[in-house]
């Protein structure tokens, strides 16, 4: 049944852990490489649900099937099912692209002949090279979406033999069943596999991994655990004392969480030193990562939130093994200089003016930490980047629904290099 307005308890839920991400920079995508993936649900699971904003909510869009959320980009994205439990889907930036806005209107006329069961939704703004296609779109039927404005909210589906729309100016969320006599075997979408050569290197355990299930611990306990899982990379986050000692913790405010410390932040070595993590968990100064480090010859550091390398670099016990993520360009600059391993940022990737291949080359940057969030807008980036041999790693795994290691594995290391993980998922 379909709601005009109001969204399920679960569909909230869902929505509320959504972030809006902006990355600073325009990319140049090419609608052809963006990948698009099939997904299998349960039978019992078989509705949909389209929640779409236009740019003046505000707010991230998104498609939910069988409790699973689906974040979606700018423009219009096409959900077709191949049956009531298996779908692909593609989003095409008709705001951005021409050749989006071309290939959008020749898959939809396509499905349309096709009689394919399918559903759209806009997201952002999405009419922009569409008024070239206005009136074969309203031949076919599509009447609100030949007259689209910039920055509308659009959901469409043909669930019961006939098309649907629905525009506003603001925001639309509807609630389907999916039909349960779909029996179509066409992949309009077919998945692009990206070749990779399996390595240890692809795995970094974030925050040195979970420990007995719990992830951001950065203690001893999680690196001395996930060593033994098969990690050899190991995030840790460096945060400095009240008296400019070096230890792990992810934040002053999370440290106090984790320990149930009350006092001013923040505190200083020998009062970090005294708590434990939940009361269990072995907390851990650049002392005790350099000890660790050393009785483990094969593992590498990769550093978050310090960005001093070269005083990071001095204290640590062999700079060969210390990979450091980097959140400025001057600070990747006086890494170069110094002959320290450097992984360039999110932000300051976004701040390159011109050629950024060109900058990261002259800077000898091998690696590169961007969220996982923006892989499908910046494909051509990250395949430039893959063939200068720069190792993107991705970060934000577990950040969404379903969005895990292993959907990680499957889906997207190949095209980026490798993800930061809480588990270790990869024996196979």
């Amino acid at each position: 049944m379909k709601k005009a307005s109001g969204l399920s308890l679960k569909a909230v839920l869902i929505l509320a852990v959504i972030l809006t991400l902006n990355v600073g920079w325009t990319p140049t995508v090419n609608a052809a490489k963006i990948p698009h993936y099939f997904k299998s649900i349960g039978e019992s699971e078989g509705h949909l649900i389209l929640n779409s904003n236009g740019f003046n909510a505000q707010k991230p869009s998104e498609f939910v099937i069988g409790g699973i959320s689906e974040g979606v980009q700018r423009g219009l994205t096409v959900i077709h099912f191949n049956s009531a439990v298996k779908y692909e889907y593609k989003t095409f930036d008709t705001y951005a692209s021409a050749d989006a806005a071309a290939e959008l209107v020749k898959i939809i006329k396509e499905m349309h002949a096709n009689k394919a069961v399918f559903a759209i939704l806009a997201h952002d703004s999405a009419s922009n090279n569409l008024l070239t296609y206005a009136d074969a779109l309203k031949k076919m039927g599509y009447q609100k979406l030949s007259v689209l404005k910039g920055r509308q909210a659009y959901v469409m589906d043909n669930f019961k033999g006939m098309i649907n729309e629905a525009v506003h100016d603001l925001s639309i969320s509807w609630d389907l069943e999916v039909p349960k006599k779909t029996n179509d075997t066409h992949a309009y979408f077919p998945k692009i596999k990206y070749a990779f050569e399996p390595n240890v290197d692809r795995y970094i355990a974030h925050a040195g991994g979970e420990v007995d299930g719990i992830a951001s611990t950065n203690t001893l306990d999680a690196l001395n655990q996930n060593y033994k899982r098969g990690f050899r990379m190991f995030e840790m986050d460096i945060n400095e004392t009240k008296d400019g000692k070096y230890v792990a913790a992810h934040d002053w405010n999370m440290w106090s969480r984790f320990t149930g410390y009350e006092g001013e932040l923040p505190v200083t070595h020998a009062e970090f030193m005294k708590h434990k993590i939940y009361g269990k968990y072995t907390t851990i100064d650049l002392e005790g990562i350099n000890k660790w480090f050393s009785a483990h010859p094969d593992a590498k550091l990769v550093t978050d939130k310090v960005n001093d390398p070269v005083k990071f670099a001095n204290g640590f016990v062999d700079k060969s093994r210390l990979i450091m993520e980097l959140f400025s360009l001057m600070s990747l600059e006086e890494a170069a200089k110094n002959i320290i391993n450097a992984m360039i940022s999110q932000e300051p990737l976004a701040q390159i003016k011109g050629d950024k291949l060109a900058y990261l080359k002259i800077n000898k940057v091998k690696y590169v930490a961007l969220s996982r969030r923006i892989i499908n807008s910046e494909i051509d980036l990250l395949l430039a980047l893959k063939k200068q041999g720069i190792k993107v790693y991705v970060y934000n795994v577990n950040f969404d629904p379903g969005r895990d290691e292993t959907y990680v594995q499957e889906n997207e290391i190949g095209l980026v290099y490798g993800m930061y993980a809480d588990k270790w998922v990869f024996d196979q």
